[in-house]
């Protein structure tokens, strides 16, 4: 469902008042039968100050950015967390989906590394299997992140079909070695870059705990083999 802009009125607000302004002074100078000095300096005045009011109100259409609009995402809410994680990646991975999820526009979250998926947390798809596209092993192979910020427009938009299918953008965001954690929103270009840097923070701390647990193994099979025996 689309959000409404809550600036909407005062947007419109200078336009509106200057138009009526020019119009009422139009009609002022029409029905006048005999024009006075006085008049004509007050005319003048109101043009001007109907002239700047509607400047306003265009540059405000442009000054001001518009909310993006958002929609619900298809699918449902749910937490889905590796339990043979170690102790201290589990609470890292919960409490970072927790903070994404509560003070950004994402919807969904995805922690996916060296070939399994440890967590899957918001609205999820149907499917739960993560397979690496071109996108997602360009940010493995790099270590680079990726903001799709509007996920319809790009061709590469399939391969993320383990996340809801009315994603609007996607940030895909490098997680210790040979780890992504991936982010759906539910509205385009609403990440700011504020919000990428912190994710890109979240993340480092979130591979700084994996890579920890990963000190005494070789892969993350093994480690996960270690804990569920």
């Amino acid at each position: 469902m689309a959000q409404t802009d809550p600036n909407r009125v005062l947007r419109l607000l200078p336009l509106v008042t200057g138009g009526l302004g020019g119009t009422l002074l139009l009609l002022n100078r029409v029905l006048t039968p005999a024009l006075t000095e006085s008049q004509a300096r007050s005319d003048v005045m109101g043009v001007i100050l109907s002239a700047l009011l509607i400047l306003t109100g265009l540059l405000w259409q442009q000054v001001q950015p518009i909310a993006p609009e958002t929609v619900t995402l298809v699918g449902e809410e749910g937490l889905e967390l590796d339990e043979s994680l170690p102790d201290a990646v589990k609470t890292e991975l919960a409490w970072a989906s927790h903070l994404l999820l509560t003070n950004t526009v994402t919807r969904s979250v995805v922690a996916y590394c060296q070939g399994q998926t440890l967590l899957r947390r918001g609205i999820l798809a149907a499917k739960a299997e993560v397979t690496p596209g071109p996108i997602l092993k360009r940010v493995l192979e790099t270590g680079k992140a990726v903001y799709l910020v509007k996920l319809s427009i790009y061709p590469g938009r399939v391969e993320f079909d383990y996340l809801p299918e009315n994603t609007q953008g996607v940030i895909c965001q490098p997680m210790g070695q040979g780890g992504v954690l991936i982010l759906a929103a539910n509205a385009p270009r609403s990440y700011t870059r504020q919000d990428e840097a912190w994710v890109a923070g979240i993340a480092d701390k979130i591979g700084h705990t994996i890579d920890t647990a990963l000190a005494t193994s070789d892969t993350l099979d093994e480690t996960l083999s270690t804990a569920r025996t």
